[in-house]
């Protein structure tokens, strides 16, 4: 029986923090963008709202094949 990698669960749940972190800043920057149409900062901010909501995407998914990787071992090639 597989044992659980402490460290690679440590660094999964660390990754899952900083994914929550961008899943609530991409649509608070993109709600905030939209809401200030009129301002010259406009277009930055939703660039910058978009591209961390794509960070949170990207992140969930790195977040869990971590964890995947800490609970089951890595996929051996045979």
């Amino acid at each position: 029986m597989r044992r659980t990698d402490k460290e690679l669960l440590v660094k999964g749940i660390k990754s899952f923090g900083f994914t929550v972190l961008a899943m609530f800043m991409g649509p608070f920057l993109i709600y905030e963008a939209f809401k200030n149409e009129d301002h010259f900062l406009y277009i930055p901010v939703l660039i910058l709202g978009i591209l961390c909501a794509g960070l949170a995407i990207y992140l969930g998914f790195r977040s869990v094949s971590i964890m995947m990787d800490a609970i089951f071992g890595k996929k051996t090639k045979n």
